[in-house]
């Protein structure tokens, strides 16, 4: 059932208006009078709810971010405390109080959607020109959810990639101990880390994809998202192991992607909520997720995670291939994180065509032992600039740099980009071949 929007504003100036799943293991709740963003999660029998409200900044909900910054849209100027966040909506509401607004909701007993036009957090009563999607069902003791970002602005800047929420998770103060496993052999039982519970939040490589928030007796909520290794967490206040929805103390944790949110795009992401003991999150990640493998990345309809440094592509949508302009010194395009091992990965493809001033490309790359790119590990490799489409094997193992985990790539196309040069790229990995683009 499609409700209309009108009862959901009416709604909204009643208070809370609470949608409930429930499954007999868990509980998930959204609110209606904020943007649809969950506010309630629980074991169904006798749980408490682990999801922090304090203010619309809180919530489990979607928050996405880029330019410009400050974001200053007819004048209007941003909440001092939040000018350095640019372009900013979030699904619940803005920093002034003012509550996103749900267009459309159903809830047939087994799966909640909700469609939401969600405020600018730094401005006063400005919502933003993109819709937000959310679908949640439930499994077992796991919330599984889908959102999407549908982008319809008028400014088609493609302003830099930036660090996404994908989604924020805030919990009550009784979830205050931060778990994860971080180290370089994932899914070999090793065990998990206590992490810093610290403010601001801390950057967290998660090498099995999940980070968990628990309270005193070993329970809580763990995010899975498969392929995603950066996350941040940490906790605000005095971590003393009590506090509730409306209090200031709060638990955090966010999968997070390094992404353009180009005006136009449409954007997506999945992620599992599961409720349990750390033994029960951790296994229910082990159960379901595909093991560690050298990555291989098609960009058939998208960006795979893809970014830039110093250059921009012609923008969304992405049809089979990354075409990339560059006009800039040093362009560069930069890898998600990953993990995966070199003895395993020994030659990377990239199949595309290049139009530059300069044959010399440089592949880089980081390692689980030593995260930042540097010259000595690197190769160097000579393209054909002639504009057509090509497979490029690129021995990597011809380093003796290349070796133990590797954590992630950065392609230098050439050293200095020039007006008119480009490349199109429809395939980097180290999976083989792609044909040709007609």
């Amino acid at each position: 059932m499609i409700i209309p929007a009108v009862l959901f504003a009416l709604a909204a100036q009643n208070g809370p208006k609470v949608s409930y799943l429930d499954n007999g293991e868990i509980r998930v709740g959204i609110d209606l009078s904020k943007g649809g963003s969950i506010t309630y999660l629980a074991k169904s029998k006798n749980g408490e709810n682990i999801v922090n409200s304090f203010d619309l900044g809180r919530e489990i909900q979607m928050s996405y971010y880029s330019g410009p910054i400050p974001f200053e849209p007819g004048g209007k100027k941003p909440n001092p405390d939040w000018i350095d966040l640019g372009w900013n909506p979030i699904q619940s509401g803005d920093s002034y109080g003012n509550p996103s607004r749900v267009v459309s909701f159903s809830n047939n007993g087994r799966e909640i959607y909700v469609k939401c036009i969600p405020k600018q957090w730094p401005l006063d009563d400005v919502a933003t020109a993109c819709t937000f999607e959310s679908w949640i069902h439930l499994e077992g003791k796991v919330a599984q959810v889908r959102n999407v970002i549908t982008n319809t602005r008028k400014d088609l800047t493609q302003y830099a990639a930036r660090t996404q929420e994908l989604p924020a998770i805030y919990t009550n103060g009784a979830w205050y101990r931060l778990f994860s496993y971080t180290g370089d052999r994932p899914f070999t039982k090793e065990p998990a880390t206590e992490l810093p519970s610290v403010f601001p939040w801390g950057a967290i490589t998660a090498t099995e994809n999940w980070v968990a928030l628990l309270n005193k007796r070993n329970e809580g909520v763990g995010v899975w998202e498969p392929g995603t290794y950066a996350f941040s967490g940490g906790f605000a206040g005095t971590p003393i192991g009590s506090g509730g929805p409306a209090d200031f103390q709060t638990g955090y944790i966010s999968p997070n992607q390094n992404e353009i949110l180009d005006g136009n795009i449409v954007y997506e992401s999945k992620y599992s909520l599961i409720v349990g003991s750390l033994h029960e999150i951790r296994d229910f990640v082990d159960r379901h997720s595909d093991r560690p493998r050298p990555p291989q990345y098609d960009f058939d309809r998208d960006r795979q995670h893809w970014s830039y440094v110093n250059t921009s592509d012609t923008g969304w949508p992405i049809s089979r291939q990354l075409d990339v302009q560059m006009k800039d010194p040093d362009p560069q395009l930069i890898s998600p994180p990953g993990l995966w091992l070199a003895s395993q990965a020994p030659v990377l493809t990239i199949y595309g065509a290049f139009n530059t001033s300069s044959p010399e490309l440089q592949v880089f790359w980081t390692r689980f032992d030593d995260p930042n790119f540097s010259e000595e590990k690197s190769v160097h490799f000579n393209v054909i600039p002639d504009g057509k489409y090509r497979a490029y094997h690129i021995k990597l193992w011809t380093s003796s740099e290349y070796r133990g985990s590797i954590t992630g790539l950065r392609i230098d196309p050439e050293p200095n980009g020039a007006p008119g040069d480009w490349v199109r790229i429809r395939s980097i990995g180290f999976g083989g071949d792609r044909q040709p683009v007609p």
